[in-house]
């Protein structure tokens, strides 16, 4: 007899579930590519996102390049360090080929969204490189797959992960609205946004409901 089982739509079939360290994998990657650039700096061009290369050169991988290019050392020490805090357990949980389409969707359509305001606000030599964005949105993923989690802001002051996030979005918002610094912080919010639309579409989450229901 033939199963009557509902199936999913294409966009929430499940990858089966492997773990080949993903994560590590992105590290090294970010590390030979800061290595790269660091011994060829006309590459940073080349990689980094910015409209006058990806639109008016029609350098179209920049969207994807920029998310593993970073400006020095303090830069990718900071991005990496966040990735392997967060990335290895949300790896661990979702299984290694959906953690990288979650950081990949998530770093491409961030830069996607930050070049379509770079072309409408005139900012066409402004360049964006770095994980950030992609990052920020593995926090977000950790914070509802574990709302429980203790973190330790700035190293010092134990918070739940949730509140963490909310902190970082309230930090992301008065730096943007202040401005005054090379931060990207409407990538890193843009990471968060993405990161909730990824998990609600493709998931069926809702981090609200995950997060009021850990805390009731």
């Amino acid at each position: 007899m033939a199963s009557s089982g509902h199936r999913p739509p294409f966009f929430r079939r499940k990858f089966p579930y492997s773990f080949f360290h993903a994560t590590a994998l992105l590290v090294a990657v970010n590390v030979a590519v800061f290595v790269l650039t660091s011994l060829l700096p006309s590459l940073m061009g080349c990689l980094g996102l910015n409209v006058v290369g990806c639109i008016g050169m029609k350098w179209w991988w920049q969207p994807f390049t920029y998310m593993f290019v970073h400006a020095n050392m303090r830069h990718i020490f900071f991005n990496m360090l966040g990735l392997l805090m967060f990335g290895v357990s949300v790896e661990r949980g979702l299984g290694s080929w959906e953690f990288l389409v979650l950081y990949l969707f998530c770093g491409v359509f961030d830069g996607l969204a930050s070049l379509a305001v770079y072309f409408a606000t005139g900012s066409y030599y402004v360049s964006l490189v770095g994980a950030s964005g992609a990052v920020f949105s593995v926090i977000l993923v950790y914070a509802v797959m574990y709302p429980k989690s203790i973190l330790y802001f700035m190293g010092l002051i134990p918070i739940p992960a949730p509140l963490l996030v909310i902190l970082y979005t309230v930090i992301e918002l008065f730096g943007q609205l202040h401005g005054g610094s090379n931060v990207a912080h409407m990538t890193h919010l843009t990471g968060f946004v993405l990161a909730w639309l990824y998990l609600r579409v493709r998931m069926g989450v809702s981090p609200l409901r995950v997060w009021r229901d850990a805390w009731r």
